[in-house]
């Protein structure tokens, strides 16, 4: 049964033109893909759980006491009453975005290991670094240790978040490929919302070790993606990368698909992965990312995390516990305060999650933009009203509710759009060749805007006070803007076909070109060689008829030194050679203006090139035929 083509006209104007077409395979959503799928996601539970986890640590005395004593005297009120400047520490923010760092350090190993070992390989590795990170915070006795522990916990995060996504995206069919690579987001959500009910539990632990639990237990998620991905397979493109073979390529896809019909669907994956292979090999290096036929992808992968980091979602998530005790909520308040957002967070995400593949990228990109931005504005006024400038002011119930509707609210509208399509566009927007290379870079971004954001946001909201908010909502309202006018619908589109995509958005088409302007690039070179090819044989014609002209000349003449100065000054300069600048031209013509060529074209043209130039059985009449005359009568 061969794969069904239809045609989308859901998306805007602006983002593609309505006639994008998507390639239907054979096959169904199998509980395999489900698994595997939910083993990979379960690598967000790892950097959700660190996320929330770090927070309420932070707000426990019984942590802080013994860590950080400047930042307990702060929060007892025994040295600044200062709500805005209370947990100002570069000690205690490096205890929470050192992870951050750790995984942007390790984002071009990782990206590397994932491309040449596979997706599965790269989860493994981040699963067993990371249950050594949990160790070691578990076991702290100094400072030095947390921080050791937070930068093993880092490393592991890199691995994980550069291959997970990509798992994801080519395990899935093209159809629920939003819906599954969204589950990534969904387990951070889950991770988020667990590491708070920890906290809120362990901090009523008597004797001060709560803190130990909250952190050792970041071990238990790593442990279920390590048991459980060994068991599973790599995804097809991977394995097709890689060199396995068709048979064992063709059984996974089976598998995953449940369905005999995958011939399709292998065939455009090899034609996909050959097309990768010959574009690497032309660029040969990690530079061809720069390539201007993928300007768009990169503007993308790069503003996309950029974008997603500030719109502070981090910060909240990171410091809710923290913020929460800033506008003056009580310990254990403020520990449930986090709860109650973690609660919407994965609420929301799940919405995301049944409606992406419906409604598409672009309009939960908008909503969710509009949302945080009237979030944002109305939270800090608020917060300037309460406490003003000075900071020293109490806050009422009445405001204090408000204000954890308003975060609420702000969170909702991250979760159902910028925090998994954060993710999933960037994952399916790259080709093959340069797939886990893009993806390295989303991930570095995204790894480098959460260390900086994360260190500085605590020293940020004690200069800035409330309008650390107004910045925020500053930068949603430009993220908004840039999506509106720039990001193309991309629901549904196979992987293989994504570069159709910008091909045909009103502005990214003067950098990759259309199917239609490659054909005729493609006609315009074969027109070129006919031609050339025609004047070829006019010339060998000609030749043939000086050839005559000369046998009869040297039959009809017994002057040895004649004969010999006619083969050497006037047969050599009719022999037939392409000159050098019509060749190199002609590769030039391959290399530059055919962006991707069809692999037949391409062959007939280096093979009319071959014949051209190397044509052995012509090569060897000629010098026959110059080199040793015909005897003379």
């Amino acid at each position: 049964m061969a794969g069904v083509v239809v045609v989308d006209s859901s998306s805007s104007s602006s983002s593609s033109s309505s006639s994008t077409m998507k390639k239907v395979y054979p096959g169904r959503m199998t509980a395999f893909v489900i698994f595997a799928s939910l083993v990979a996601a379960c690598g967000g539970l790892m950097l959700g759980y660190d996320i929330g986890i770090s927070g309420g640590v932070t707000a426990m005395s019984s942590f802080l006491e013994p860590f950080f004593p400047d930042v307990y005297r702060k929060e007892q009120g025994i040295v600044s009453s200062n709500q805005y400047c209370k947990f100002d520490s570069h000690k205690l923010t490096f205890f929470t975005s050192s992870l951050y760092l750790a995984a942007l350090v390790v984002q071009w190993p990782a990206s590397y290991s994932t491309s040449k070992h596979g997706r599965k390989f790269s989860i493994i590795i981040g699963a067993i670094i990371f249950l050594l990170g949990a160790v070691f915070n578990a076991a702290a006795i100094h400072v030095a240790m947390l921080y050791i522990g937070r930068l093993l916990l880092g490393l592991g995060v890199g691995f994980v978040i550069q291959a997970a996504p990509l798992y994801l995206s080519e395990m899935a069919p093209s159809k629920s490929r939003g819906s599954l690579n969204t589950m990534f987001q969904l387990m951070i959500t889950i991770g988020i919302l667990v590491a708070n009910l920890v906290n809120y539990a362990t901090n009523k632990i008597k004797g001060g070790w709560g803190w130990r639990l909250s952190l050792g237990l970041a071990a238990v998620p790593a442990a279920i993606v390590l048991l459980c991905s060994i068991s599973l397979p790599d995804t097809p493109n991977s394995m097709i990368e890689r060199g396995v073979s068709e048979e064992d390529v063709k059984k996974n896809l089976r598998r995953l698909r449940g369905t005999d019909e995958v011939h399709e669907e292998y065939q455009d994956l090899c034609d996909a992965c050959a097309n990768a292979t010959k574009a690497a090999n032309n660029n040969n290096n990690k530079l061809a990312i720069f390539h201007r036929k993928y300007v768009p992808q990169m503007v993308m992968t790069f503003l996309i995390p950029f974008f997603q980091q500030l719109t502070g979602i981090n910060v909240i998530m990171f410091y809710a516990p923290v913020l929460f005790q800033t506008l003056g909520f009580g310990n254990d308040a403020s520990l449930m305060s986090a709860v109650i957002t973690g609660l919407v967070n994965v609420a929301a995400t799940g919405v995301a999650f049944l409606v992406v593949d419906r409604y598409g990228r672009r309009p939960l990109f908008l909503e969710g933009g509009l949302q945080m931005l009237l979030s944002q504005v109305i939270i800090g006024s608020l917060i300037w009203k309460v406490f003003g400038v000075a900071g020293v002011a109490s806050i009422s119930k009445g405001y204090a509710y408000g204000i954890v509707a308003l975060i609420c609210v702000y969170v909702a509208g991250f979760a159902w759009s910028w925090g998994p399509l954060g993710w999933l566009v960037p994952s399916e927007i790259f080709p093959l060749e340069i797939r886990s290379t893009g993806q390295g870079v989303n991930a570095t971004i995204n790894m480098l805007m959460t260390f900086v954001i994360g260190q500085v946001f605590l020293s940020l909201l004690c200069a800035t006070k409330f309008a650390l908010f107004f910045i925020f909502a500053f930068f949603v309202l430009s993220m908004t803007l840039f999506v509106a006018f720039f990001l193309p619908e991309t629901k549904g589109i196979p992987i293989e076909d994504m570069s159709k995509v910008w091909s045909q958005h009103w502005f990214w088409r003067r950098f990759v070109p259309s199917e239609d302007s490659t054909r005729r690039v493609e006609m315009i070179m074969v027109k070129d060689y006919l031609m050339f090819e025609e004047s070829f044989q006019n010339t060998r014609t000609s030749i043939r008829k000086i050839e005559q002209e000369l046998q009869i000349l040297l039959r009809g003449n017994n002057n040895q030194r004649f004969e010999d100065q006619v083969v050497r000054e006037v047969a050599p300069a009719q022999r037939p050679r392409i000159p050098a600048h019509v060749e190199r031209m002609l590769k030039r013509k391959l290399s530059t203006k055919m962006k991707k060529p069809s692999e037949n074209i391409e062959e007939k043209a280096f093979k009319t090139m071959k014949e051209l130039n190397n044509n052995e059985e012509s090569n060897v009449e000629e010098a026959h035929i110059y080199n040793n005359p015909l005897p003379h009568k």
